[in-house]
Parts: structure tokens; C-alpha cells; sequence
């Protein structure tokens, strides 16, 4: 297994978290389709004390977003830490390695490594697709990165990467065995945090802790996703492949009278349910991060402490 030496001087808050042992809290934005990013800008900053790091998301669903390079170094610059995710689809291994040592020289240290929605799935279906690496290989190029040499093997003539990798997981997928294999390369390939899918079955994540990330020394996040109504939850069952939102859940929200309020209960549930299983959990509420502080407090879960400097 990889395991990737760090400078505690240079820790990020995430790295920080990790060493420490605590329970985990990321969420997730989106960059603007645009070039303002005031918006994604608030959202972070009303996270800001409730979360180790902000996931920036890199062209999600394969629709056209602002850099995420560009969008966490904006973060970082408001005291936001992000978590700057770098998908393979788009990119060449020469771009995904100028990228990477791009995001060290601007400071950014956490990475989620990861494949890349197809574009057939997304707003460019005509676009050209790249695949010139997928997330195991991402990983162990981060790694080579860290340790002073390119891809193949040649020196960095001024300095080496620390980055911190993490990876995705999905405990719901449908092949157990596949799951595991892909989980143990990852692992192999040096993913220091795991961040998974959105969670709708517990049951299948106790099992996948208990089986297959049982003493693996890395820490799991729950995939937690703000559903806001029936309508939602319906229209995930549809288009969100491996997830099967229950109909005790659905019908909570068809007979609220306030679906929104009784989406922001149900996530606090999970949450509580994540803290018995895992070590932490990544909060999805597309165009609604304003509630998730909302959530976590619900669920039982306070504003980070200030690092010591």
C-alpha cells in the first residue's frame, strides 16, 4: 500500500482530521456555469465552520461547469478549504499532471480522484472523450507526483507534490466482488479518504464496512443526499444509477406538509445512522448547502474547532 509521507507544517485541515481521528464532514458544490462565482462563494462560506473540506466538483453529470482548479483556488482564498476533484475524462495524463502541480503550487492540498461521468451522459454529448487514465491510475500518478517524478518515472526538476488523495466508493453497487476489488486497488494505488455515492441502504454499508473496509486504516464517508420532495426522490430512483430511495422514504415526503423540512429530518437521520458505521459522511443539497449546517446540528453534530496555529 502507498503510503504518502507529510509535512506537518503543510497539513490541511482535512490531513488534520484524518491524523486526529475525528468524525468527518465534507459537502459538496457545484462551480457556476458562468463566470461569477458569488454564489458558490456564500455556500461555501455558510460551510465554512461546519465542515473539513469543500468538494469543488469537476465537470459532474459530465455538464459544463467552471474549472474546478480555478473554483478551489477561489475557496482557498476565502479561508474555504476545498477538495478539489480532478476527473479523468476530459484531460490527457500531460494536463492531469500540469493540473495537479498547478494545484500545489496555489496551495490546494486535498484531491478526489476520479474517472468521469460519460459525456454521452451530460450537456456536450458531441464532445470528444478523453480516458487517457481512470481513478486507480489517477491515484498512482498523484503518487509518483508526491514521491518527485512524472508519470514515467523522470524527475521534477523543482519539487515534488504533497497532495492528499481520496477516492469515490459505492457501497450500493450491484457486483459485491467488483466492488471489493475496485475498493482494495484504490486502496493499493494510495487513497488516504474515501468518499461514497449517495447512501439510501444502510443495511448494504454496514455490510460493506464490516466486510470489505474492516481494517483498511482509512476513513469512510457517507454518501448523505438532502432529498427535497417526493418528486426528487422519484426522479433519483430513475436517473440515478444503483440507488433505490425506499418507499417508507418517499411516502414521508408525499405526506409532509412540508416536504423540504421533512428532507432536511430525513438527512439528519442518516447522518445520526452514518455516525454508528463509518467516520464521517460527504453532505449532498444541490442548490440548497445553505441547510446543511441545519442538518448536521440536528443531527447531533457541533461547529468544527479552530485549529491551532
Amino acid at each position: 500500500m502507498v503510503s504518502f509521507p507529510l509535512l506537518d507544517s503543510a497539513l490541511s485541515r482535512l490531513q488534520h482530521a484524518v491524523q486526529s481521528g475525528e468524525f468527518l464532514v465534507t459537502a459538496e458544490v457545484m462551480p457556476p456555469k458562468g463566470s461569477d462565482p458569488s454564489h458558490m462563494l456564500e455556500m461555501g462560506a455558510l460551510l465554512k465552520d461546519w465542515v473539513h473540506g469543500v468538494n469543488v466538483t469537476d465537470g459532474s453529470r459530465a455538464v459544463l461547469r467552471m474549472s474546478s482548479l480555478a473554483a478551489a483556488v477561489m475557496l482557498q482564498q476565502q479561508g474555504i478549504e476545498p477538495v478539489y476533484q480532478v476527473a479523468c475524462r476530459d484531460r490527457n495524463r500531460i494536463a492531469l499532471q500540469a493540473d495537479l502541480m498547478g494545484a500545489q503550487a496555489l496551495g490546494i492540498r486535498n484531491v478526489l480522484a476520479l474517472t468521469g461521468d460519460p459525456v454521452a451522459a451530460g450537456d456536450h454529448p458531441e464532445a470528444k472523450a478523453v480516458f487517457d487514465l481512470e481513478s486507480v491510475r489517477l491515484l498512482k500518478l498523484i503518487g509518483k507526483l508526491n514521491q518527485g517524478c512524472d508519470c514515467n518515472d523522470k524527475p521534477l526538476t523543482e519539487s515534488c507534490t504533497t497532495l492528499f488523495p481520496g477516492a469515490a466508493i459505492d457501497p450500493q453497487c450491484g457486483s459485491w466482488s467488483g466492488l471489493q476489488r475496485r475498493f482494495e486497488r484504490k486502496l493499493e494505488a494510495g487513497a488516504q479518504f474515501f468518499q461514497s455515492q449517495l447512501i439510501s441502504d444502510f443495511e448494504r454499508l454496514e455490510k460493506f464496512m464490516d466486510q470489505i473496509a474492516v481494517g483498511c486504516n482509512r476513513p469512510i464517508l457517507a454518501g448523505i443526499f438532502l432529498l427535497k420532495s417526493a418528486k426528487n426522490a422519484r426522479f433519483i430512483n430513475k436517473k440515478v444509477p444503483g440507488v433505490t430511495i425506499p418507499d417508507a422514504i418517499i411516502d414521508r415526503l408525499e405526506r409532509a406538509e412540508k416536504p423540504l423540512e421533512e428532507g432536511v429530518a430525513i438527512a439528519a437521520e442518516q447522518v445520526q445512522a452514518a455516525r454508528q458505521l463509518c467516520q464521517g459522511v460527504h453532505m449532498m443539497a444541490v442548490r440548497r448547502e445553505d441547510l446543511i449546517p441545519d442538518i448536521l446540528e440536528r443531527a447531533g453534530l457541533a461547529p468544527l474547532p479552530l485549529l491551532d496555529t
